[in-house]
């Protein structure tokens, strides 16, 4: 067995970052992502994980995982010591000082402070800006930050984004090749120079000699061409578009030949309405998938939900209360006078029969959903490793419509850059297969909208 120096001793100078349970729980490959530098995990964090291990949920999945890497690395030496990793590095468990040394303000010894007087003793011993703590916590970032302890987020899981990617951008264009768009309903890719463009990706035209002259396209990848932005005259179930991104999101949702689409935006803008109304439509109108299923991660995914009293049906009613809502909107009983409260709603023999299926994320692991229109609400609470655990659910033929607003997040182990949703429009923005719309309106209402603005 290959010996292995001291990190006190002989890896001086090289930097050691040490790493708070939610890092782990987030990420597992999190302890193969620092390469060449060493890495220190608190014993305290490996009682935390141990905590979590037995929860059926992505957490727990998360949790066990960490737990067998770390046995396996104590196969090749002792953890206490330090074990070499595969990229130069030392992985080593850390113990407490024997003294608890936090300056007074940090309250009692909370596993919290545990952690940081472990990762203060470290520092201590090294120099200055040698001992990093990357932790996922903001208040544990701040805590270090005022103990003098280099700190970082978990940058892994954040993605490099210079802007958001919107899904739409407008151009001036001869006010002929409008008129044309119209007439022929496409345009040329060539004719068109657009630095940058991707698959699906709208643009708005404007005359350059008549600003007032727009047309809506849509980029083809397939046919290298821009086609015309549908209409929806008739509406979708009900639902007429309000604005133009509305009619975007319409546009990809009635595409058979995108098999992913991603809606973000705001409170009130229509994503899980337009979502589930193209979603009837395509079901029991057009036919074209077997049936459509709407879920949304009751949080944080995979949350038990025994507690609640009642069968399953009634345990998930407070959950999925917002999708029961719109498909009472769509279904025209929402606003009925004569309605009875005890009366079933219309849509319960659409569920009976298995044309809509509601259930949480919980219950997705291991699926397969051949020919489904698959509607995932709120996907800014799932983290990369979730939503991929989702995509990867999809068989044949399966529609995937991921909607929720990055900016409205409850889970503390993503944020804006590291959720579920936006790491999946980055990652798919290239793909032909895949179309993404940002709503921009609210339409809920107008005291919604200015409350979504103002407050």
């Amino acid at each position: 067995m290959a010996t292995v120096p001291h990190l006190d001793g002989a890896m001086n100078g090289r930097r050691v970052f040490v790493l708070d349970t939610n890092v782990l729980l987030y990420d597992p490959n999190a302890l193969g992502v620092f390469e060449e530098h060493n890495l220190v995990i608190p014993i305290t964090v490996i009682e935390e994980i141990d905590l979590f291990k037995k929860d059926l949920n992505e957490t727990g999945r998360n949790a066990r995982e960490v737990s067998r890497r770390l046995d396996a690395l104590r196969e090749r030496g002792s953890l206490s010591k330090g074990v070499p990793m595969s990229g130069g590095g030392v992985l080593r468990v850390e113990m407490p000082s024997v003294k608890f040394n936090l300056p007074e303000g940090f309250g009692p010894r909370s596993n919290d402070n545990l952690i940081l007087a472990t990762v203060l003793g470290l520092a201590q011993r090294r120099s200055k800006g040698e001992v990093v703590f990357v932790t996922r916590d903001t208040n544990m970032r701040i805590k270090a930050d005022a103990l003098g302890i280099t700190v970082n987020d978990y940058e892994h899981a954040h993605l490099d984004i210079d802007e958001q990617y919107t899904g739409v951008s407008t151009i001036e264009v001869p006010s002929s090749m409008i008129a044309d768009s119209y007439s022929r309903g496409w345009i040329p890719a060539d004719e068109i120079e657009v630095e940058g463009r991707f698959p699906n990706q709208f643009f708005v035209l404007r005359g350059d000699d008549q600003p007032n002259t727009t047309a809506m396209v849509r980029y083809d990848a397939n046919k290298d061409r821009y086609r015309q932005v549908g209409r929806f005259k008739e509406g979708i179930w009900g639902i007429f578009a309000r604005n133009k991104e509305q009619l975007f999101a319409m546009d990809l949702l009635m595409d058979d030949s995108l098999a992913l689409v991603t809606l973000n935006g705001k409170a009130g803008t229509g994503k899980t309405l337009l979502a589930i109304a193209c979603g009837l439509n395509r079901v029991l109108d057009e036919q074209q998938f077997s049936r459509m299923v709407v879920s949304r991660p009751i949080f944080p995914l995979g949350r038990d939900i025994g507690f609640l009293p009642g069968d399953l049906s009634e345990k998930l009613n407070p959950w999925m209360k917002p999708i029961f809502d719109n498909l009472e909107l769509l279904c025209g009983e929402s606003d009925s006078p004569n309605r009875n409260r005890n009366q079933a709603p219309n849509y319960q023999t659409l569920l009976d029969q298995g044309m809509i299926e509601v259930e949480p994320l919980t219950y997705i692991r291991g699926r397969s959903l051949p020919r489904q229109f698959l509607v995932v609400d709120e996907a800014q609470n799932l983290t990369p490793h979730e939503v991929k655990t989702v995509i990867t659910r999809a068989g044949e033929g399966t529609k995937v419509i991921l909607t929720g607003d990055p900016y409205q997040i409850d889970n503390p182990y993503v944020d804006a850059l590291s959720n579920g949703l936006t790491y999946v429009v980055e990652r798919f923005k290239n793909s032909p297969i895949a179309g993404h719309a940002m709503l921009m309106k609210g339409e809920r209402s107008e005291l919604a909208e200015a409350a979504a603005n103002l407050l």
